[in-house]
């Protein structure tokens, strides 16, 4: 704060050191003068003869003299006379019989004391050294001498240092972040001052003063330093302080001083910070969040994550990790080291599970199975793929335990058989998703029986069951009216099966690849009756022609997904669906080899909703035409061999990734 007047106080460290030896030069200070907030004053012992020799040295030598106790250059004022000591000693008085902080600060920054001082000449008060200027009687106390600086704010911690000398150069002391709260301005009972400045140490910071050039003063000393034993002990302790001291020579591990010996400010600010660190270590843990918002983060994870890395954080998380919400929904997929034992602790400790994914789990059976459905009645979606160890066992304890199961995919299933779908039927009135592919051991009889339980049934996805027939066809489109999602992939059927389907008013998707007996009449005919068909696939049929996708796109009203991939179709196809469609968004017509550029240019241009259009392997389509086309209409994808590496390339560049440029030898 002393240098708070100054314009350029960090120039005033050189130019002090240069006094010596150049002439006098203008000072940085807009009083002209050392800056009355600048003085420091050191030692509790009245003026000496010595100390007069030096005033009267001062009035009517020259050259410079460096303040050794305060760190302050002040210049001499030959020129001045006896005239200014005398009006300085004045000044001196006044600022003696001072009583109040009020008066002492009217004094010091009044404007007409600074005409004074500007009208005597430069720098008056420098005509007085500073020990022969006693302290206002403010702060002298009966039998005590005490000598303060002007009230200055509290720093944030207290130091062992008992002179405002900053050391930091030479002892390497950490800087201290200023308080906020005023510097209190009382006597101490010892005779000492509370926050007010320190006593004694001037010996010590003389014999310093060359180092000491810092304007940044440290934290005071507690007013413990009246005894010229503790000043000294003080002042040896802090030129060294020990490597595990914090800033100002407090312990980091919480070593702090007696209350007794910090003054009322120092002490209420330092309980405050203990208060906000602690406050801020405890909310600054995760554990305090809510256990709801921690449940929520952990949900996230996988159940490998969670089981062998967040439960062993501590046993609040461990016991996060078992809570019910995370054990509903087991998905064990892909993990070989599940077996029949860990199916068995699973039920034995959680009996609400309502989802159970063991796809690719080799090393569960159906013991392991049948222990787990007996303990959790209220399962309602098993999903079970590649799981060729499964039989019908698994799946006949699944559906005689669980009768509220509401979805059982279990493709590519060898062992299973007619047995278990006759078992879903008599328990599961409520399923509603069903995947059988590539079990080819189910046969007609088991899906009647699957159709004829199951009425709420809304999907069914079948895959190369070669003992599936037209039977199995007209059973679910029967007896299940809620159909949604139809697909008999490979599956032996016939037009004569699929054409049952026109009776399912809510189907939006059927899948009808590979049907080697399909004709055009009867996917047209199943288009016009089912008003809510969305998506069509009919790839793999070489029966499909461009008078069958021409009706398709006429009577198509909700159709918004056709895929044509490897069927008879030309450019006539590609150009009535762009006439005729206004709902149709994405066409794949790839490996179709009489597609050519004008059916791919006239689709991109007559169609208002194509948003994809696959042409992958239409070798007459130029790919120069498909570049052109690319930029013409950017909100349509193209998909060719060429565009689909640069899309790759593009998402991989996004990622991050950067080709391989190192020299190979």
């Amino acid at each position: 704060m002393g240098h708070f007047l100054s314009k350029n106080g960090y120039r005033l460290k050189k130019r002090s050191r240069k006094l010596h030896h150049k002439k006098k030069k203008k000072r940085n200070c807009f009083l002209q003068g050392p800056c009355m907030l600048c003085f420091i004053v050191h030692g509790n012992s009245s003026a000496t003869d010595d100390d007069v020799d030096q005033l009267e040295a001062s009035v009517n030598g020259s050259g410079c003299r460096h303040n050794g106790a305060t760190g302050i250059s002040v210049p001499s004022v030959g020129g001045v006379g006896i005239g200014a000591a005398a009006a300085a000693t004045k000044l001196v008085e006044r600022y003696a019989a001072l009583a109040s902080p009020e008066d002492c600060s009217k004094f010091l920054l009044s404007p007409r004391e600074l005409a004074i001082w500007e009208g005597q000449g430069r720098s008056l008060l420098s005509a007085v050294p500073a020990k022969l200027i006693p302290p206002p009687a403010l702060f002298r106390t009966a039998g005590v001498s005490v000598t303060v600086p002007i009230p200055l704010p509290v720093p944030s911690c207290t130091c062992d240092y008992t002179e405002m000398v900053c050391k930091r150069k030479c002892s390497e002391v950490q800087r201290c972040t200023p308080c906020k709260q005023p510097r209190c301005a009382f006597a101490a009972p010892d005779g000492g001052l509370e926050n007010g400045g320190v006593g004694g140490g001037g010996g010590e910071a003389s014999s310093n003063s060359e180092t000491a050039h810092c304007h940044l003063p440290l934290c005071p000393l507690p007013s413990s330093s009246s005894s010229p034993s503790a000043s000294s002990s003080a002042s040896s302790s802090s030129s060294s302080p020990s490597p595990a001291d914090g800033c100002c020579g407090l312990s980091l591990h919480g070593d702090l001083p007696h209350s007794s010996h910090l003054s009322p400010c120092c002490l209420h600010h330092q309980d405050d910070s203990q208060g906000r660190s602690s406050d801020a270590a405890d909310y600054l843990s995760i554990n305090h969040l809510p256990s709801s918002i921690l449940l929520k983060v952990l949900s996230h994870l996988t159940v490998k994550e969670r089981c062998l890395c967040a439960s062993l954080v501590c046993k609040y998380w461990r016991d996060l990790c078992l809570d019910f919400q995370f054990w509903k929904q087991i998905d064990l997929s892909g993990l070989q080291q599940v077996n029949d034992d860990l199916l068995v602790k699973i039920a034995s400790r959680r009996q609400n599970v309502t989802e159970l994914n063991i796809s690719d789990c080799r090393g569960v059976h159906d013991h392991g199975i049948s222990s787990l459905a007996s303990h959790c009645p209220g399962l309602q979606k098993y999903t079970a793929y590649r799981c060729k160890q499964l039989g019908d066992l698994s799946l006949s304890a699944l559906a005689t335990h669980c009768p509220l199961l509401v979805k059982v995919h279990v493709g590519n299933q060898d062992k299973l058989t007619d047995e278990a779908l006759k078992k879903l039927g008599e328990h599961c009135g409520e399923l509603k998703d069903i995947h059988l592919g590539q079990c080819y051991s189910i046969t007609d009889e088991g899906m009647v029986a699957l159709a004829k339980g199951c009425p709420k049934l809304q999907r069914l996805y079948m895959q190369e069951n070669k003992l599936v027939t037209d039977r199995s066809v007209r059973a679910v489109a029967e007896h299940c009216p809620e159909l949604q999602f139809v697909g008999f992939m490979g599956c032996p059927v016939t037009s004569q099966g699929v054409i049952h389907l026109t009776g399912l008013r809510n189907l939006s998707v059927l899948d009808l690849r590979h049907i080697s007996e399909l004709n055009n009449e009867t996917v047209m005919e199943v288009v016009r009756k089912c008003r809510n068909l969305s998506s069509l696939n009919l790839c793999l049929n070489w029966s499909i022609n461009d008078r069958c996708v021409e009706i398709i796109a006429k009577e198509g009203r909700s159709l918004k997904e056709l895929y044509l991939v490897s069927c008879k179709i030309t450019d006539h196809a590609l150009i009535a669906i762009g006439q005729y469609s206004s709902t149709i968004e994405t066409v794949d017509a790839g490996w179709c080899k009489d597609i050519t550029d004008q059916g791919a240019t006239q689709i991109a241009q007559s169609s208002k909703s194509l948003r994809y259009l696959g042409l992958m392997r239409c070798d007459k389509v130029n790919e120069e035409t498909v570049e052109r086309l690319v930029v013409q209409y950017p909100h349509i994808v193209f998909s060719t061999v060429m565009q689909d590496c640069k899309r790759t390339l593009e998402r991989a560049y996004q990622m991050g990734w950067s080709p391989n440029t190192s020299n190979t030898s």
